[in-house]
């Protein structure tokens, strides 16, 4: 497993407070052992969770005709719903909620060409909010498949995500399972799929991105 390298400033950030307040506490709190010790822990637990947020490990992807999940995180989100952005019309929406324990790096559910790309900005809801996929900073992706098929998906910043990461724009020839972008923190993917494709997912579902099916492609 390696650190992303959009970790780098954070984790580099992280280091340099851990010093700073160790150094202090050296300095003041010498004699008062037990302080130390709970710093000591803080400083040690604060480095393991900023170090596991920015982990991206090796994966061998399930590359096929379907359609893969394109972050890690748990599906909350199954429903029919009006794309208004992009489609205009009905489509199957399937949402993944990533909390701060999960790999947050986004991956491309499908090959083809990158036929639109937009950033939004906007507020910051927490992820779960119906409001958030509208109101919330984002962005919007669509990849038509070779076959024709087109899938939106969409990156949406929580309560506690403040910065959205993209490596896509349109007229690109991406690859499924290839990362797409990066959120940091608590955040949300949708994806928005034709009426009648076959969901592999059910809702509550732990997922893996460029792992777990969750649609079979409709040509």
């Amino acid at each position: 497993m390696t650190i992303h390298k959009e970790g780098y400033t954070s984790i580099a950030l992280t280091i340099l407070f851990i010093f700073i307040i160790n150094a202090f506490a050296n300095y003041y709190f010498a004699d008062t052992n037990w302080l130390l010790w709970i710093i000591y822990i803080f400083s040690f637990a604060l480095f393991i969770i900023v170090l596991q947020f920015f982990r991206s490990p090796s994966r061998n992807w399930n590359i096929g005709e379907h359609v893969l999940c394109p972050a890690d995180g748990k599906v909350v989100v199954i429903e029919e719903t009006t794309e208004s952005e992009y489609f205009k019309d009905r489509r199957i929406q399937v949402s993944i909620f990533m909390s701060p324990v999960n790999v947050h790096v986004n991956r491309n559910p499908i090959s083809g060409i990158v036929k639109f790309f937009k950033y939004h900005p906007g507020k910051y809801l927490v992820a779960w909010d119906p409001k958030s996929s509208t109101d919330n900073e984002r962005t919007t992706t669509v990849v038509e498949h070779p076959a024709g098929v087109p899938v939106l998906f969409r990156q949406i910043a929580g309560a506690l995500a403040r910065r959205i990461v993209w490596y896509v724009k349109e007229g690109d020839q991406v690859k499924q399972g290839d990362q797409f972008g990066f959120i940091k923190f608590g955040s949300r993917v949708d994806v928005f799929l034709p009426l009648g494709t076959e969901i592999k997912v059910n809702l509550g579902d732990v997922v893996k991105g460029g792992i777990t099916v969750i649609a079979d492609l409709k040509k």
